[in-house]
Protein backbone atom coordinates (compact mmCIF):
# COMPACT_ATOMS: atom_id res chain seq x y z
CA UNK A 1 0.00 0.00 0.00
CA UNK A 2 2.74 2.53 0.80
CA UNK A 3 4.40 1.86 -2.57
CA UNK A 4 1.58 2.39 -4.24
CA UNK A 5 0.47 5.75 -2.82
CA UNK A 6 4.32 7.01 -3.10
CA UNK A 7 4.15 5.71 -6.87
CA UNK A 8 0.96 7.79 -6.88
CA UNK A 9 2.73 10.73 -5.74
CA UNK A 10 5.67 10.57 -7.55
CA UNK A 11 3.67 10.51 -11.17
CA UNK A 12 2.38 13.51 -9.74
CA UNK A 13 5.20 15.18 -9.07
CA UNK A 14 6.38 14.11 -12.63
CA UNK A 15 3.51 15.20 -14.84
CA UNK A 16 3.75 18.44 -12.63
CA UNK A 17 8.08 18.78 -13.53
CA UNK A 18 6.87 18.17 -17.12
CA UNK A 19 4.42 21.29 -17.13
CA UNK A 20 7.13 23.47 -15.48
CA UNK A 21 9.50 22.09 -18.18
CA UNK A 22 7.16 23.15 -21.02
CA UNK A 23 5.89 25.91 -19.62
CA UNK A 24 9.99 26.80 -19.36
CA UNK A 25 11.47 25.46 -22.17
CA UNK A 26 11.61 28.26 -24.85
CA UNK A 27 13.80 30.22 -22.42
CA UNK A 28 17.01 28.84 -22.74
CA UNK A 29 17.98 29.54 -18.89
CA UNK A 30 14.34 27.79 -18.36
CA UNK A 31 15.31 24.89 -20.32
CA UNK A 32 18.68 24.28 -18.59
CA UNK A 33 17.02 24.60 -15.08
CA UNK A 34 14.17 22.22 -16.34
CA UNK A 35 16.51 20.24 -17.55
CA UNK A 36 18.91 20.01 -14.39
CA UNK A 37 15.84 19.76 -11.79
CA UNK A 38 14.35 16.71 -13.76
CA UNK A 39 17.18 14.88 -14.31
CA UNK A 40 18.93 15.34 -10.67
CA UNK A 41 15.26 14.43 -9.51
CA UNK A 42 15.22 11.21 -11.67
CA UNK A 43 19.26 10.51 -10.34
CA UNK A 44 18.50 11.16 -6.98
CA UNK A 45 15.50 8.30 -6.98
CA UNK A 46 16.21 5.34 -5.88
CA UNK A 47 16.00 2.82 -8.90
CA UNK A 48 12.61 0.77 -9.24
CA UNK A 49 9.06 0.08 -10.51
CA UNK A 50 7.58 2.40 -7.98
CA UNK A 51 9.91 5.27 -7.30
CA UNK A 52 12.36 6.40 -10.40
CA UNK A 53 9.67 4.62 -13.00
CA UNK A 54 6.94 6.38 -11.39
CA UNK A 55 8.49 9.76 -11.61
CA UNK A 56 9.69 9.76 -15.30
CA UNK A 57 6.27 7.95 -16.71
CA UNK A 58 4.63 11.20 -15.26
CA UNK A 59 6.60 12.97 -16.76
CA UNK A 60 6.60 11.58 -20.19
CA UNK A 61 3.57 11.27 -20.48
CA UNK A 62 2.78 14.60 -19.34
CA UNK A 63 5.04 15.68 -22.49
CA UNK A 64 3.02 13.45 -24.22
CA UNK A 65 -0.18 14.47 -23.67
CA UNK A 66 1.20 18.28 -23.88
CA UNK A 67 2.75 17.97 -27.43
CA UNK A 68 -1.14 17.03 -29.27
CA UNK A 69 -1.98 20.12 -30.79
CA UNK A 70 -4.91 22.28 -29.38
CA UNK A 71 -8.20 22.53 -30.88
CA UNK A 72 -7.38 26.25 -31.98
CA UNK A 73 -4.45 24.52 -34.36
CA UNK A 74 -1.43 25.79 -32.16
CA UNK A 75 1.25 23.64 -30.13
CA UNK A 76 2.88 24.37 -26.57
CA UNK A 77 6.17 22.60 -28.16
CA UNK A 78 7.19 24.08 -30.96
CA UNK A 79 9.48 22.35 -33.84
CA UNK A 80 12.27 23.75 -33.69
CA UNK A 81 15.13 23.36 -31.49
CA UNK A 82 13.94 24.04 -28.28
CA UNK A 83 10.70 21.76 -28.68
CA UNK A 84 13.26 19.01 -30.08
CA UNK A 85 15.84 19.12 -27.46
CA UNK A 86 12.44 19.16 -24.80
CA UNK A 87 11.37 15.43 -26.79
CA UNK A 88 14.41 14.41 -26.74
CA UNK A 89 14.71 14.71 -22.82
CA UNK A 90 12.19 12.60 -22.74
CA UNK A 91 13.69 9.95 -24.64
CA UNK A 92 16.62 10.09 -22.32
CA UNK A 93 14.91 9.99 -19.15
CA UNK A 94 12.80 7.18 -20.30
CA UNK A 95 15.73 5.14 -21.55
CA UNK A 96 17.52 6.28 -18.07
CA UNK A 97 14.68 4.81 -16.01
CA UNK A 98 14.47 1.41 -17.92
CA UNK A 99 18.32 1.03 -17.98
CA UNK A 100 18.32 1.29 -14.47
CA UNK A 101 15.76 -0.72 -13.30
CA UNK A 102 17.08 -3.48 -10.36
CA UNK A 103 17.44 -6.79 -12.71
CA UNK A 104 14.76 -9.95 -11.46
CA UNK A 105 15.97 -11.87 -9.13
CA UNK A 106 16.20 -15.73 -9.84
CA UNK A 107 13.44 -17.99 -8.46
CA UNK A 108 14.77 -21.23 -6.92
Amino acid sequence: MRKALAAAGLLLVGAATAIATVGLHQIWWGFVLAFTATFVTAYALPPGWWSRLAFVAGWAAMLGWLTVPRDAGDYLVSSDLAGYSLLGLGVVLVVFAVATLPRPRMRS
